[in-house]
């Protein structure tokens, strides 16, 4: 009697030594009590009835899951692949486990269906650039959804958006587009600037004509100091614009004397009885009897002789001296 008393106690005793229970900190159980929700116990050291309690252990840290490459099409009508990653938590595990068969793919399933639809609801560039709105939409909607279910949606982040081969080439096409415009537009503003200032430099030049043979000599300046074998015959512009003038007075004297004068026809006896002739009339500004032709006097041939051997010094000097005045030039044709 003795011995079955022993049995007896040493097998209460186990039973109740079975009941107890240690979950870790992040662990949180749900205890059944004939199968109707008692409590959520944990973490720690607790003891449940044996066979009468029944526990249901839930994982309260930060969850990551990771949506697999969703195709899609966008709202401009592109084809792309988009994959992101969710993280979430238990928050009520009375909920996940009460209201849900298994929140965990619950939870993927939502992600992975509300994620298609915002990249469907979206255009491309979007997508591209406004990745951080698309990400809170996402979880703004997810996390509606599992509130009911004692999970809260802590965070959505798109990984990657995978775009076909056509449509990166005509990105960078784009791109590339868009980047030769500014370069262009950076150009033309600064064209535009420096021909201001050259505006401004030769407003400057004119007022003093001595800046423009100091620039000349800073020139040469910077050409010496550059160790080249470059000559340059440095000619006042002066002297060129008095030689163009030259060369067109002589040209348009030297057409004029080559002019043919015409003759003059006698004139014709009336016919008897014929109603008599009038005179006619000199054109304007030209006196009676004057050919129209040879209203300007023929050129002096020793004064053309005299401009051409002027000329012809002048040119001469001008390559040998380093100054001359050309005011101190008594020529018989007019300066400008």
């Amino acid at each position: 009697m003795a011995e079955l008393l022993a049995i007896v106690m040493l097998s209460l005793l186990s039973t109740a030594l079975s009941g107890l229970k240690i979950d870790r900190e992040y662990q949180r159980s749900v205890i059944f009590r004939l199968g109707r929700f008692h409590k959520i116990k944990g973490p720690g050291l607790y003891w449940i009835i044996p066979m009468v309690d029944e526990k249901v252990r839930v994982d309260v840290r930060t969850k990551t899951v990771d949506i697999k490459p969703q195709e899609t099409v966008t709202a401009d009508s592109v084809t792309i692949k988009v994959n992101a990653v969710l993280y979430y938590r238990v928050i009520e595990p009375n909920r996940a486990i009460n209201r849900v068969e298994s929140y965990e793919k619950a939870v993927y399933e939502i992600a992975m269906t509300t994620l298609r639809n915002v990249v469907g609801q979206t255009i491309l560039d979007d997508i591209l650039q406004k990745r951080d709105m698309i990400n809170d939409r996402v979880q703004e909607i997810v996390d509606e959804v599992t509130e009911p279910w004692g999970v809260v949606v802590e965070r959505v982040e798109i990984k990657d958006v995978e775009i076909p081969l056509a449509m990166q080439r005509a990105m960078a096409k784009e791109a590339e587009a868009v980047r030769e415009k500014r370069s262009r537009l950076i150009k033309a503003t600064a064209e535009q600037e420096a021909s201001a200032a050259l505006a401004q430099a030769a407003q400057s030049i004119a007022a003093n004509p001595a800046a423009l043979e100091l620039r000349r000599l800073q020139m040469l300046t910077e050409i010496g100091a550059e160790n080249n074998t470059t000559t340059l015959l440095m000619m006042p512009s002066d002297f060129l614009h008095l030689a163009q003038t030259a060369s067109g007075w002589l040209q348009g004297n030297m057409t004029q004397g080559n002019r043919a004068p015409q003759s003059k026809t006698s004139p014709v006896p009336p016919v008897p009885g014929s109603p008599p002739i009038p005179p006619t009339e000199s054109p304007q500004g030209v006196a009676g009897g004057q050919d129209p032709l040879t209203l300007e006097p023929s050129p002096d041939p020793q004064a053309l002789s005299a401009a051409t051997l002027t000329a012809d010094a002048l040119t001469a000097d001008a390559l040998t001296a380093n100054d001359f005045d050309l005011s101190s030039l008594d020529l018989p044709f007019p300066q400008s």
